[in-house]
């Protein structure tokens, strides 16, 4: 995903093929596969290309995350426990990230 979303645009099998090939070797069908199952997953949607597919993400790679992180403090049980926890472990500079994001939710 995260070479998909690098691209921000539309991209097909053998382009993630020929960006992924500098750092290891990969079969065109096995990025193929990959690619199918994301796809399959609803993180990808997929338009017809000639005898081929061009891919893209449904969601950002911020909302994404944003996705892993709600589902990761909902299994936490306790979330005011589980959001002191998380928040014991921030560094000055990631508190002020996200002082900065409560600011700009607070500006909508």
């Amino acid at each position: 995903m995260d070479r998909i979303w690098s691209y921000g645009a539309p991209v097909s099998v053998r382009q993630v093929l020929e960006g992924l090939q500098g750092s290891r070797a990969l079969a065109y069908t096995t990025v193929m596969t990959v690619m199918d199952k994301l796809h399959k997953k609803g993180l990808l949607r997929r338009q017809p290309s000639g005898r081929a597919y061009l891919y893209e993400p449904v969601v950002s790679q911020e909302a994404h995350i944003a996705q892993i992180m709600q589902a990761a403090l909902a299994e936490g049980g306790n979330r005011t426990m589980t959001l002191i926890h998380f928040l014991e472990r921030l560094t000055p500079d990631e508190h002020a990230t996200l002082d900065a994001a409560i600011r700009e939710l607070g500006d909508r």
